[in-house]
């Protein structure tokens, strides 16, 4: 049986010699380089503990160590060796200087797992230097509008995205009466000012906005009480705008009415589940959950397709020259699959990754947007987020 398995071995390691362009050194190493801040606050233990729906639940990272293993026999078969290379910094300065002496070094590829505000420092820091930045986690609209630059690429949706999401979802139910409670961060005005946005477009009626505030504080119970705040009005569904997320699970059961919650609670978009179980989901959600020890969010999805958009594109072009490499990247030509049931692309006017999103409960994916009945004329996925005449990106 062993000298078996040993003429298999040998077998296999001729097979590779004699296919053109495998070779068992790498001629070529492309390295891809992954930041993040040692103290950001969305990786604070105790709100990674809570597992509050569309937020991370741990560093991303591990999800591009996943998509660098599964991409070792698509470099070995050309003669190319990806690697990962993996900085936590400081601050936004100490980022920056170190894309900086990476870039002097030859990198291209950074993968930035960063607070919407270091990305577009980062992104104006860099602007016109010949690299690629990629947006691992920061959703922020103002990224793809006023703060876009030509360089930076982003894989995790934009609020607009997961609001349009949501929008469609609950204009197919006819849930079309709206009562929203608003948190008091800027974050929360972020996702209100998207839902707005979404409301308007899908054709929404936002009855009433009430503001929250976290605390049990007897004096401020017409804030804090949910029952209060979701008394008096009439509405389908209550939308709730909390991007930390506390407040928000107290809401469902807890509502005036019997009636759906959604947003940050009940129903919730997202851009990934580990629930999802099609298209070669559960066998990427097992590797991941084999490396990291948790379960796979849209954080760590973004991480994983980084990688691979770095990975398809030199493949796919044969070498490692940089300006071929962003020019298929970039195109329409560009082959990317997420494990989403639709191939992905990243939209020309503000270099937004699209895909399609998901609806999601705690343990169960509830839909896939773009919904049926909600078309465009070019791209389905482009009902999602800014659409190009609604783009204020310009390069």
């Amino acid at each position: 049986m062993m000298m078996c398995y040993r003429f298999l071995f040998l077998l296999a390691s001729a097979c590779l010699w004699l296919v053109p362009g495998i070779s068992q050194a790498a001629d070529t190493v492309v390295t891809i380089a992954y930041l993040e801040l040692d103290d950001d606050p969305r990786y604070r233990e105790k709100q990674m503990q809570a597992r509050y729906p569309a937020q991370p639940w741990g560093r991303p990272y591990a999800g591009a160590e996943v998509a660098l293993k599964e991409s070792r026999f698509a470099g070995a078969a050309m003669g190319v060796e990806f690697r990962l290379s993996h900085h936590s910094e400081a601050d936004v300065q100490a980022a920056g200087a170190t894309i900086e002496r990476l870039a002097e070094e030859g990198v291209k590829y950074f993968l930035l797992d960063l607070p919407g505000d270091a990305v577009a420092e980062i992104a104006r820091r860099t602007r016109g230097r010949e690299l690629l930045l990629f947006n691992l986690s920061a959703l922020d609209d103002a990224l793809r509008k006023k703060e876009c630059q030509a360089h930076l690429l982003h894989l995790a949706p934009s609020h607009a995205m997961l609001a349009d999401t949501l929008a469609q979802y609950l204009v197919s139910r006819k849930w079309k009466e709206v009562l929203v409670l608003q948190g008091p961060n800027p974050e929360d005005a972020q996702l209100l000012a998207a839902f707005e946005r979404s409301a308007k477009r899908f054709g929404l009626k936002i009855e009433e906005i009430k503001p929250f505030v976290l605390g049990r504080n007897p004096r401020e119970r017409s804030a804090n009480n949910v029952a209060l705040l979701t008394s008096g009005a009439d509405y389908d569904v209550v939308f709730v705008a909390d991007a930390n997320g506390e407040f928000a699970r107290d809401v469902p059961y807890q509502i005036q009415k019997p009636r759906p919650v959604v947003g940050s609670a009940g129903l919730v978009p997202d851009w990934w589940n580990w629930a999802w179980e099609r298209h070669g989901a559960p066998q990427l959600n097992g590797r991941f959950l084999k490396r990291a020890k948790r379960l796979m969010t849209g954080y760590d999805w973004s991480a994983w397709v980084g990688v691979k958009a770095v990975v398809e594109s030199v493949v796919r072009t044969q070498g490692s020259d940089f300006q071929k490499v962003r020019a298929y990247m970039l195109s329409d030509e560009l082959i990317l699959d997420g494990f989403k049931g639709n191939r992905l692309s990243f939209r020309p006017w503000d270099h937004q990754l699209r895909q399609p999103l998901f609806l999601t409960t705690q343990n169960w994916v509830v839909a896939r947007a773009p919904l049926e009945g909600f078309l465009h004329q070019t791209n389905n996925l482009d009902t999602l987020g800014f659409d190009k005449p609604d783009s204020a990106c310009r390069f």
